[in-house]
């Protein structure tokens, strides 16, 4: 047990983006297919402090995409919500940062970290690491155009041995950006190897505003430990956050009194996934929702017994009483099981 000292109690202290009142230093990163609206709600319940959306195109609002005025929703119980758009045109996001100006969203975050080759070969996402003037510009024209914070997630560079990360901050320090994330991956590296925590140290060394360290927070302890290595002001938890969504509160519960999680039981488990499968339902309705549900449902049961079994079952499942027949025979099953 690490014993909670006063430098601990810091990172679970409010702090300010922009205007923004952030309650504590912990935020639910942006995922594609990810953190729509149900996944969202349940993390804040669990814990986050700051929610951010699926990244939005700039352009489908432009042309009134329905899939992209679908992903503007937020609920008011998720707030402080972090609004991410993505595109590379300044004028473009200058103008749709006015016209959303009054959804009911806290800050707005510009992606500059996305690394799939259909965002890439756009020169939007991670493709803008590799231009800081242009940076500056975006961020610039979206000061102008909206007076919600305005704030923008990077990467450590473009390719491998590139750290570009400290030029682009500056330029967007400049240009009156009011909170930057940074992940210590560069963009080739997609999601492959350890992130490099000494970018966000050297980020946060060279701007004004507060920085939020991004990459490879899967435990309370990796969550600490960032904050002591780098210096960052909060600390974002993406995929460590897939079928974990109480790792918020663990993290929280480690800062103040040192304390590790226990192993959720089965029945806590268990009962999340339903939850969160109404609440997918309630949202997209049964066909879809339950289709989305397949990928969280493999996450979260991932490294429990017999879970391979129920990886396969559960993409054939299409009624939320076919999901909640299949998990109490998983239940079953897996009791059986750990009593041979």
């Amino acid at each position: 047990m690490k014993k909670q000292s006063e430098k601990n109690k810091f990172y679970n202290e409010p702090f300010k983006i922009g205007n923004v009142t952030i309650p504590g230093r912990l935020a639910l990163g942006p995922m594609a297919g990810v953190t729509d609206l149900p996944f969202r709600q349940i993390c804040r319940e669990c814990g986050a402090d700051l929610i951010y959306t699926e990244m939005v195109s700039a352009k489908g609002i432009m042309y009134n995409n329905e899939n992209t005025v679908n992903l503007l929703r937020v609920n008011d119980a998720e707030r402080p919500v972090a609004l991410q758009l993505f595109g590379n045109d300044p004028e473009i996001l200058g103008n749709m940062a006015a016209k959303i100006e009054d959804r009911n969203f806290d800050i707005l975050d510009i992606n500059m970290g996305c690394p799939v080759p259909k965002v890439v070969n756009n020169g939007e996402g991670s493709a803008l690491l590799k231009d800081p003037d242009l940076v500056g510009r975006i961020v610039e024209s979206l000061v102008k155009s909206t007076k919600k914070p305005v704030t923008i997630k990077i990467r450590k560079g473009f390719l491998d041995g590139e750290r570009s990360a400290v030029e682009v901050a500056k330029a967007a320090d400049a240009a009156g950006v009011s909170a930057i994330a940074v992940h210590g991956r560069t963009r080739q590296q997609y999601y492959s190897g350890k992130a490099d925590w000494s970018i966000i140290r050297e980020v946060k060394e060279a701007v004004s505003v507060p920085v939020i360290g991004n990459g490879d927070i899967f435990t309370p302890e990796d969550a600490l430990n960032m904050f002591e290595e780098t210096g960052c002001d909060a600390v974002m938890v993406a995929r460590g956050a897939q079928g974990n969504p109480w790792i918020f509160g663990d993290i929280k519960e480690y800062f103040k009194n040192g304390k590790l999680p226990e192993k959720r039981s089965l029945e806590e488990v268990t009962g999340m996934i339903l939850r969160h499968a109404r609440l997918h339902i309630e949202t997209f309705g049964e066909f879809i929702g339950i289709r989305e549900m397949r990928k969280h449902v493999a996450w979260y049961i991932n490294g429990r017994p017999m879970a391979a079994k129920l990886r396969n079952e559960v993409n054939f499942v299409e009624s939320y009483k076919e999901l909640e027949e299949l998990m109490n025979k998983y239940m079953d099953e897996v009791y059986k099981f750990e009593a041979m």
